[in-house]
């Protein structure tokens, strides 16, 4: 069984997220999201966060999540996400955080 790898990729203003991510892929995508993120900040006031694609749930996504939230927030963008798993919204309900990430645009 192969792993999807991780891709982000930003089109039209939404930041589609997809394949496997764990600990050893987290750090550079977090980066390439947060690259995008900045870029967005050029021309965008809000980006959705499309979490459809994921193939695995771990606690790095959420944290990841969070990171790009804090980046959004510093650049003036209003980050919202959806079709996020229900097992990352369990995981985030754990830290009291399923609200923001059920949040909708």
């Amino acid at each position: 069984m192969s792993v999807e790898a991780p891709v982000v990729q930003l089109k039209e203003g939404v930041l589609s997220v997809s394949g496997a991510i764990d600990a050893h892929t987290v750090i550079p995508l977090r980066a390439e999201g947060e690259g995008l993120i900045k870029t967005a900040s050029e021309s965008l006031k809000s980006l959705v966060v499309d979490l459809e694609g994921l193939s695995t749930t771990h606690s790095v996504v959420l944290s990841m999540l969070l990171c790009w939230s804090r980046l959004a927030e510093k650049q003036g963008i209003s980050l919202s996400f959806r079709e996020a798993p229900d097992r990352l919204v369990s995981l985030a309900a754990l830290s009291n955080l399923e609200d923001w990430l059920q949040s909708r645009p």
